[in-house]
This record gives structure tokens, C-alpha cells and sequence, in this order.
């Protein structure tokens, strides 16, 4: 220890060499492999006992996997469902460690070259306003119009704001951006203390529960958004993952994901769902 007036050593922390980070690499690629091990001996010694490990935005876990995780969790009893939530890149990346089997989510999973996302279906926005606000007595709804009040939305990167985004740039517009959340729930309560107009998928509205807001179309404002689920491409799946994915989406069945498991890379899984009419929500 230095004496008073003395500037204690800067400390250094070491780097990891590039032998070091390779070996890191493989050492989680090999865990990685252990975990495949047990899943396939879990799957011999019982099919339906297990866990399920589910990394996904609010929107889809408040909104969109209620009605699935209810119906898988009667068939399977026996298996325990783990929901984590996160920004699109922390799910994504969960499942990319094998921290996760699944994603679920709009935006940036992409970015992870050992996921294989799956289209599930698509969706758009809706404009929400208290009742009374100007807005719910326009007809024809533009962008100028919109743009005209502050704006409460989703934190870029979740829940499609990159098509928000895209859309005003193309009319050359510069909205005010008030508020941002990654919760549709904390969007309305801002939007009923008067702060904003909301901008939230529509599947986040409830007629019954929002019936002090006004709900105003804007799928003719703004490109679809299409919600996916990913898994690790080379991850042993159990039968009753295979058996949640179909539920949630049903034209992935365990065949069309197999086979999608197989290909390497995006343009591949694109050609493979070309002529898959996806549900819209």
C-alpha cells in the first residue's frame, strides 16, 4: 500500500489470448453437447417428463402464448415450463447457449448464425387514443396525421419498432418520440394519463380491458411484421418441444422443422416457407 499523497499501481487485467478464447469456445461447445446427451437419455427414459425453457418478449408472453402454454401444459403434466423474458437479442442469445430451447420473438434473432428461425405469423399496429382524442374521429388515418402528437411505443429493437421506424422515414418524418417501453401494458397506462398517442401490436388490445381507449387500425400504415420462433441448429429436440412449436404454430409440424434443422442458412428456410400462407394476427 502506497503512503498518503502516493498513487496506488494501475492494475492490469489480463487478456485472454487467442488460444485462450478458442479454447473457451470449445469448452462451451462440449457443455453444450453434455446437455444434448442428457436430453436424448431423457427422452428415452420418459417422453413426457422434462423442461421447457421458453426466452420471449412481454407482448408474445403476455398476449400471444397464454392459450398454448395452457393447452401443452395439460398435455404435459410432468414438464416444467420456464418462461424468460428479454430484449429480442438477450432471447436470442440465451438460446444460442443453450441457456434456452426456444425464442420467440419479432425482431433481431438473425443475428445469431446457429439459430434456425421459423415463421410463425404475422401481425401489424394498432394506434391507441383515449376516447374523445381527436385522432378517433379522423377517417382515412395517415402518418402526417400521427405525427402531429407525441408518440408511445416500443424501445427500439422489440416488437417491430424497426418497421415503425422505416415507415415515417419513407414520408420523410420525424415524430416525436415521447415515451418508450418494452411492455404494451405500461404503453396504455401512459397513453390514459394523456402523455401520447400509442403505437402497440394489436394483439395487445383488449376491447374489454381497454374499453377507455380507442383502438385505431394501422396495418394500412405500416408493413406486417412476421413473429418467429428459433431453436440451436444442431440441439437435440424433444418430442413435446416439437409438439409446443406446432401448437403455437401449426403448419410447422415436426417434419417441416426437421427439415428446416437441416438447411444452412436463411435464403434456405426462406424458399422453404415461399408458399406457406402465414396466419395474421
Amino acid at each position: 500500500m502506497g503512503t498518503a499523497g502516493e498513487q496506488s499501481p494501475a492494475v492490469t487485467r489480463p487478456e485472454i489470448t487467442p488460444a485462450g478464447k478458442l479454447i473457451i469456445q470449445l469448452a462451451g461447445e462440449i457443455l453444450s453437447k453434455v446437455d444434448d446427451i442428457r436430453h436424448v437419455a431423457d427422452e428415452f427414459r420418459d417422453e413426457r417428463s422434462g423442461t421447457l425453457a421458453i426466452a420471449t418478449t412481454h407482448t408474445q408472453a403476455r398476449y400471444a402464448l397464454p392459450r398454448v402454454v395452457r393447452a401443452f401444459m395439460q398435455r404435459y403434466p410432468q414438464v416444467s415450463l420456464t418462461m424468460h423474458q428479454g430484449t429480442p437479442v438477450q432471447i436470442a442469445d440465451m438460446v444460442s447457449k443453450g441457456e434456452a430451447d426456444l425464442a420467440i420473438a419479432t425482431e433481431a434473432m438473425e443475428l445469431f448464425d446457429n439459430l434456425v428461425m421459423l415463421p410463425c405469423y404475422r401481425w401489424n399496429r394498432c394506434i391507441l387514443v383515449p376516447r374523445g382524442h381527436p385522432l378517433a374521429e379522423k377517417e382515412g388515418l395517415s402518418l402526417q396525421d400521427i405525427a402531429q402528437y407525441p408518440l408511445i411505443t416500443y424501445v427500439f429493437g422489440f416488437t417491430g419498432r424497426s418497421k415503425l421506424d422505416e415507415a415515417f422515414s419513407r414520408e420523410n418524418l420525424q415524430p416525436k418520440v415521447a415515451l418508450t417501453a418494452v411492455d404494451s401494458d405500461v404503453i396504455k397506462t401512459y397513453v390514459r394519463l394523456g402523455l401520447g398517442v400509442g403505437i402497440v401490436a394489436h394483439m395487445a388490445y383488449d376491447p374489454q380491458a381497454d374499453a377507455d381507449l380507442v383502438a385505431l387500425d394501422a396495418s394500412h400504415l405500416f408493413r406486417d411484421s412476421v413473429t418467429r420462433i428459433g431453436l440451436r441448429r444442431d440441439s437435440f429436440v424433444r418430442g413435446y418441444i416439437f409438439d409446443f412449436i406446432h401448437a403455437f404454430a401449426p403448419h410447422l409440424s415436426r417434419e417441416v422443422v426437421e427439415r428446416a434443422l437441416k438447411l444452412r442458412d436463411k435464403q434456405e428456410i426462406d424458399a422453404l416457407f415461399a408458399g406457406v400462407s402465414l396466419p395474421r394476427y
